[in-house]
Formats: C-alpha cells, structure tokens, sequence
C-alpha cells in the first residue's frame, strides 16, 4: 500500500486508524525543494459511509529549511490538523495531496532563527 493511500474497500466498520511517516522524499514528489528535511508522523482517522468517507488527520514533527537570514539549517515545527468529508471517485482515498498541503501552509511566511542564533559569519555582512 502507497502512503497516504486508504482502501476504502477494505475498511472495517466503524472508525479506521492510519499511521504514516512522512520524510524529505515526501516534499520532493511535489517537486518541493524548500524542505531539506522532514520527520513527520502523519495519524487519521477514516470512517466510510458508502459514498463519503470523512478523515480527521493530525500531523505534527519537523521539517529543516534553510534560514532566510544566514542559509543555515532552520528546524521547525509543524502541528496542524484537518477535516475533510471527501467523495472518493474510486476504492482509493489519496489524502498526499491534503497532507502536503496543510504541512506546507502551517509554516511561517518569514524563516528565520530566533536573535542571536543565526550564523555570525553570514550576518556580520548584513545591515540588521
């Protein structure tokens, strides 16, 4: 079975749990070249109703980018959440996409380590 990919067909009754890790091979499938590192733990959970099936999700860890002040390796975290109600055009629900998606947008706009953590080398040439 692909990550992220629930067989709807194969469902039990009731409410299914899912687990699944997410690394920097998971950014670079959608081409993401911004994340240089990722240790994601991904949980959903997937009740079937026939013809929808409704997934609450959870992902939370941390993905490393480059700082956008000094370049350095930046780790944040990531904590965030959804819930979907989706209506599968087949036995399979690929929730990759929604898991990108919401991993990407819970990171801040601006990048950058707290005052006084960035690389002095690379910041003595900057005017801050």
């Amino acid at each position: 079975m692909q990550p992220f990919v629930v067989q709807l067909t194969s469902l039990a009754p009731g409410t299914n749990h899912f687990a699944w890790h997410a690394g920097a091979e998971f950014f670079e499938t959608f081409g993401n070249v911004e994340i240089l590192d990722a240790d994601l733990e991904v949980t959903a959970r997937v009740v079937s109703h026939g013809l929808t099936a409704e997934v609450s999700c959870d992902i939370a860890g941390t993905v490393t980018v480059a700082c956008d002040r000094c370049l350095e390796d930046l780790v944040l975290p990531v904590e965030t959440s959804f819930e979907e109600s989706y209506t599968p055009e087949s036995d399979e629900l690929d929730l990759g996409q929604d898991v990108y998606d919401y991993a990407c947008i819970s990171l801040p706009l601006q990048r950058m380590h707290p005052d006084g953590e960035c690389n002095q080398e690379t910041t003595k040439y900057l005017s801050i």
